[in-house]
């Protein structure tokens, strides 16, 4: 047996080592995450993120560039040999097919995680090819004179080149490089060589068009930075939270299986509790009453007098933890019959009566006339009303004042409420009394010994009867506690007034 507890303890050990290393992981990603936000664009370390977004936008041009050489073409036939146009549109198309297979080929490769620095040097002289191609197109007009509307012409192509390699090329700002520097260079030297102001004012511009996009790029590239941190962050903390969602309910599921084997093992334990401690219950009756003869000494005489008072204290614990216990493992099963809720209400009266009487109380009692029959487990609602009279009689000082009333709710059902003029609870302290083996700081202090298990019981069983229990007290007025049974358990004969709400204790109240 042993050495089988021994293997779990270590298979334990094992599983709850490694979520404990997966939460500093998760831990040590989150600050990662969080230090590369804070820092510079540069240290972000998205290279492979942004090559592969490069790639993609590149394959997305796939069928525009092709598209957009031809139509360039078509209108440069009107100024240049057909032949020149040709040869040039058949050369641009050439090699924007074998750059797109190269990229696809590239894709491939990225998805694999290699040679990342070999395939940014790939990329961007592919860009520089691109950016040949458009110098070649503006060399076959270099003239010593301009030819009438082909200098506008190539300005608003240059123009239109640099802004589609601006919005492709943002996150590889080297290839953007490559691909639009030798095409403005290109511009700059033909509109210079033409010699005329209007061309100096063109060439300035496309030199700062050029400034322009790049100082454009370098925005999207930071805002590609910016968005792949923030993706990176979100997914983090996605991991993060379904691990921590798992975490708990395996722990509540833990917890769970071991309060339900606890509840089981006492729910199981009566008989062998209970045997020897009633044992020693009519053992010590027996000396502290001297059934057998007289005993001659005192000290032996209190002393089973206590040993009985202890036996009985500690046979009422183990009752109330049973009880619960049975409730909460779903092994308390209620004998349901009709029976009337105000002689069972003064009954459990009688039942007090001598602790009433001895702290000198005064004791208020309404119950409303003809109440209808209610199905309930007669023993389960003595236990919840013997346990609120036992608080209220307890908390209650001396010549203190206990309020009972039975009646019927403004909705049919049926309700007892037991007030008394107490020391109170603090608010604060309400949620505490009324979890198992709670007590309250203030409002025990001279009061008599307890488990605490009074008022979970009480909340337990008017729950399994579809009631509802209520707790309101204020500190030095006193509480009111109310125990309330739906309509649906209420016997209902047609004849009665109380079927109908309006005739009901609570509305007579009103009404009156």
């Amino acid at each position: 047996m042993s050495k089988v507890n021994t293997t779990g303890r270590n298979e334990t050990n094992k599983i709850d080592g490694a979520r404990a290393a997966r939460r500093r992981q998760f831990a040590q990603t989150l600050r990662s995450n969080s230090g590369r936000l804070n820092s510079k664009p540069a240290e972000l370390g998205f290279e492979p993120e942004l090559v592969f977004m490069f790639v993609k936008n590149r394959l997305s041009a796939a069928y525009a560039l092709p598209l957009f050489m031809s139509v360039v073409a078509a209108i440069s036939s009107l100024w240049l040999p057909l032949m020149w146009i040709s040869g040039w549109l058949f050369g641009a198309l050439a090699l924007h097919l074998l750059i797109n297979w190269r990229t696809r080929r590239i894709e491939l490769k990225l998805l694999k995680r290699r040679k990342l620095k070999s395939i940014k040097l790939q990329l961007t002289l592919s860009d520089g090819i691109y950016g040949l191609i458009w110098t070649s197109f503006l060399l076959l007009s270099l003239k010593p004179m301009p030819v009438n509307g082909l200098d506008v012409f190539q300005f608003a192509t240059v123009l239109i080149v640099i802004a589609m390699s601006t919005m492709l090329s943002s996150a590889l700002p080297t290839a953007l490089l490559a691909a639009t520097v030798p095409i403005t260079a290109t511009l700059v030297v033909c509109f210079m060589n033409y010699g005329s102001s209007i061309h100096f004012a063109m060439a300035a511009m496309a030199i700062g068009a050029q400034g322009f996009f790049i100082i454009l790029s370098h925005q999207l590239h930071a805002s590609a930075l910016t968005m792949l941190a923030t993706r990176a962050e979100k997914d983090d903390l996605i991991a993060e939270m379904e691990q921590v969602n798992a975490l708990a309910l395996e722990s509540r599921r833990r917890a769970e299986e071991a309060n339900l084997a606890k509840s089981r093992f006492l729910a199981t334990m009566s008989h062998e509790l209970r045997t020897p401690l009633n044992a020693i219950l009519g053992f010590s009756e027996v000396m502290k009453d001297e059934v057998l003869g007289k005993m001659q000494n005192q000290t032996y005489l209190d002393y089973a007098s206590d040993i009985h008072k202890s036996g009985q204290h500690l046979l009422n614990l183990i009752n109330e933890i049973l009880d619960l216990s049975r409730v909460e493992a779903g092994r308390y099963e209620l004998n349901e019959a009709p029976l009337p809720l105000d002689e069972v209400v003064e009954a459990c009266k009688g039942m007090m009566q001598m602790r009433i009487k001895a702290k000198n109380l005064s004791l208020s009692e309404r119950y409303e006339a003809n109440l209808p029959l209610l199905v309930a487990d007669e023993r389960a609602v003595r236990q919840m009303v013997l346990n609120l009279l036992a608080n209220a009689v307890k908390f209650t000082p001396d010549e203190g004042e206990i309020f009972i009333t039975v009646g019927s709710t403004e909705m049919g059902g049926q309700f007892v409420s037991i007030a008394d003029n107490g020391p109170g609870i603090p608010e604060d302290e309400i949620p505490l009394v009324l979890q198992a083996f709670g007590q309250g700081s203030q409002a025990i202090q001279g009061a008599e010994q307890g488990t605490g298990l009074g008022l979970s019981i009480v909340q337990a069983l008017a729950h399994m009867h579809d009631g509802r229990f209520d707790l309101d007290s204020k500190m030095g007025e006193g509480t009111i506690v109310r125990i309330e049974f739906p309509p649906s358990r209420v016997v209902r004969d047609p004849s009665s007034p109380f079927t109908h709400p309006e005739n009901s204790f609570d509305g007579m109240l009103k009404a009156g």
